[in-house]
């Protein structure tokens, strides 16, 4: 049988195992057995799993792969609820702004002045002073009447102006804030408090000459930075909201001064 193998060279191996049976090879008794073994052997088809089954074999619906994606599931709702109900009020806030602005933006303003109002007079007071409650509501009602309308405008006005939030746009916006608002609105400040106090025209404008100047120097210092973050990097329907925040201290200031006593006025000759 090896001379044969090596007399046929390449291609022999082949034929030689397909030109001899089982029969020729074991004899009759060892074809016999081969023939009983083979019936007795289920055939290979039979082995294969249906259509159906082959698919859900591979699909492998196994407990641990179930039980992970109903833990997904439940862990990724779990998550959105808890973004959800974290960002609630703020998106309710967005919503409002955008629903019903210079109404959202002048109860900020009354919230924000009324927040101020409290802390300049609880601050400094003694133990023996009494708490004005007459002077925190004028201080939300200029808030909700005179400083969330103007601000909407303002701000809204700036943008149209200038649309821009370049270097340049932002640096326009804050020299018309300090030029025009600023001092509009401390002017208009210092004299509906004084006229909601009683004092009369004359008392009014001493007191504008005593406490304007030294009001808008202070501001100088105080807002040029705040303005720059507002109109440099918040969007226009957020700016009111931003600029109230930043206003919180400078309120406080705002009604110390808006508490000093009259003025002293010089009789005319």
């Amino acid at each position: 049988m090896n001379g044969a193998f090596l007399r046929s060279g390449t291609g022999t191996v082949p034929r030689l195992f397909r030109r001899y049976s089982l029969t020729d090879v074991l004899g009759e008794s060892g074809g016999a057995l081969a023939s009983f073994v083979c019936s007795q052997t289920p055939s290979r088809a039979y082995l294969r799993f249906p259509h159906f089954m082959r698919k859900a074999r591979d699909c492998d619906f196994s407990p641990s792969l179930l039980s992970s994606a109903f833990s997904s599931s439940s862990s990724s709702s779990t998550a959105a609820a808890a973004k959800a109900k974290e960002v609630g009020i703020i998106g309710w806030y967005l919503g409002m702004v955008k629903c019903r602005p210079i109404l959202t933006k002048s109860v900020t303003s009354a919230l924000i002045y009324t927040a101020a109002d409290l802390s300049s007079q609880i601050i400094p007071q003694q133990s023996s002073e009494s708490y004005d409650f007459v002077r925190t509501l004028r201080m939300a009602g200029y808030g909700l009447l005179v400083l969330g309308p103007s601000l909407h405008y303002w701000f809204n006005f700036m943008s149209r102006l200038f649309p821009r939030r370049d270097l340049l746009s932002t640096l326009k916006k804050m020299a018309m804030g300090q030029g025009i608002y600023g001092p509009a609105m401390t002017v208009i400040f210092f004299s509906i408090n004084a006229r909601l106090q009683g004092e009369t025209g004359a008392e009014i404008v001493a007191r504008l000459q005593r406490d304007l100047l030294p009001t808008m120097l202070n501001g100088v210092m105080y807002w040029p930075v705040c303005d720059f973050i507002t109109f440099r990097f918040i969007p226009v329907h957020l700016q009111p909201l931003v600029s109230n925040s930043f206003s919180y201290l400078w309120t406080v200031y705002m009604t110390y001064m808006a508490g000093l006593e009259k003025a002293s006025t010089i009789p005319a000759n």
